[in-house]
């Protein structure tokens, strides 16, 4: 599942108390490949805050002491109770939230911790995004502030991943839509008769789908099939 990755390194999962975060916690401890996994929440010890650059730092600093960091995973997001259905419903303090947890928080992220991962051999960081945030893929509408900073998210991590490929160029920095999960976030949302993952499957496909991955899909935008997603 993570045979790719050196069985010396750290994997680090950011969100771990939430229900992916905490099925790719268990799914990497199962597997038994890295030396250590560690799980970053708001209730952990250290705690993070995506609104406090300092906690972030702090968690990094924190992982980097236990190993080198291999495998990274950011499993934070929030939709909120009630997605936009029309402009009408737009609303300045939703909108901030939603790129404050969704875009800024997962950006800070990456200042930190991006330049921990080891130069040299495979090394990868992943954030949660969803496959609303595709400006390609939109034929429905609504949803504007969930969509606009899963695509800030985007193309966050694809800027990144550029600097990133100068100083590791084996290194991996990647964007993934893990599918329809049953988790709080999502129940409200999920239609009748979809398909919906529990969250242990959804870790799975994941870890799977960043096995599979090379150094020149890096700044990529995949599913949890591994197929890219349109920007």
């Amino acid at each position: 599942m993570v045979a790719s990755f050196d069985r010396a390194g750290v994997a680090v999962v950011f969100g771990a108390t939430g229900g992916i975060g905490a099925a790719l916690v268990a799914a990497l401890e199962q597997a038994g490949h890295f030396r250590a996994v560690l799980g970053f929440g708001r209730a952990t010890d250290p705690a993070i805050d995506l609104a406090d650059e300092a906690s972030l730092a702090r968690a990094v600093d924190h992982a980097t002491a236990a190993g080198e960091i291999r495998l990274a995973l950011d499993a934070t997001g929030w939709l909120g109770a009630q997605p936009e259905k029309s402009w009408r419903d737009l609303d300045a303090a939703t909108l901030a939230r939603a790129f404050a947890v969704n875009a800024i928080g997962p950006a800070l992220l990456m200042k930190h911790l991006l330049p921990r991962l080891p130069r040299s051999g495979k090394a990868a960081f992943a954030t949660l995004s969803a496959r609303v945030g595709s400006i390609g893929d939109n034929r429905l509408g609504g949803w504007y502030a969930y969509r606009a900073s899963k695509a800030a998210l985007n193309q966050l991590v694809r800027t990144a991943s550029i600097e990133l490929a100068r100083r590791a160029p084996q290194a991996l920095c990647v964007a993934l839509h893990p599918g329809t999960v049953a988790t709080p976030l999502s129940a409200p949302f999920t239609r009748t008769g979809a398909e919906v993952h529990a969250p242990a499957d959804a870790a799975r496909h994941l870890l799977a789908v960043l096995d599979g991955l090379a150094p020149g899909d890096s700044g990529g935008f995949f599913d949890w099939r591994g197929a890219p997603v349109p920007w």
